[in-house]
């Protein structure tokens, strides 16, 4: 399938999440969240992060579809699964992987404002700024990455490499899992 190569490790990961719950705790302090995922890339990053929250919490998941199978965003936004929570007069934060295009992002932020929340707000663990097509910005981004195709901690390639711990870089070429499941440090790019 390809070589990775490490770009974020699992301790790394794990140090983001506790300053971004932290942040989160704080700003939504005495209030009721609505925390939303997009899945199903933000499923792992989702669960990391709502286990750190203080706050109470009421989970929900939606789920879009701009990829298939390709590396690059279609730019065509499909809902596949809605909300089965409603948002009208609720505090959201709508919870993505990564933002490439900011096309995903930005159309479901604009459905999800239709309906009314008290406030809405968007975290992501990745954010490559290179690739934006729409002005979109995350309230709470965990890292800032160049344009590199990445895996791993719910991010895929063909459904593929979801679970490892790391976020690594995918290369053509010669597969090579065992860095991304077990190296103890980061690889220069």
């Amino acid at each position: 399938m390809g070589k990775l190569e490490v770009v974020l490790t699992e301790s790394e990961i794990r140090e983001k999440i506790d300053e971004l719950a932290a942040r989160i705790n704080r700003d939504y302090a005495g209030k009721e969240l609505l925390v939303v995922g997009i899945l199903r890339g933000a499923f792992i990053f989702m669960a990391d992060l709502v286990r750190r929250l203080e706050v109470p919490v009421v989970v929900d998941f939606v789920a879009v579809s701009s990829y298939g199978d390709a590396t690059v965003s279609s730019g065509i936004v499909r809902i596949i699964k809605d909300m089965d929570e409603s948002v009208a007069g609720r505090h959201v934060l709508l919870v993505e992987d990564i933002i490439d295009s900011g096309l995903t992002l930005k159309y479901l932020y604009d459905y999800l404002k239709a309906r009314g929340p008290a406030s809405l707000r968007v975290c992501t663990l990745l954010d490559k700024p290179d690739r934006r097509q729409v002005d979109f910005q995350s309230d709470y981004n965990g890292f800032t990455i160049p344009d590199y195709f990445v895996v791993g901690f719910g991010l895929d390639y063909k459904q593929f490499y979801r679970n490892l711990p790391a976020v690594c870089v995918l290369h053509p070429g010669k597969e090579d899992e065992e860095a991304c499941l077990q190296g103890p440090g980061r690889r220069n790019l």
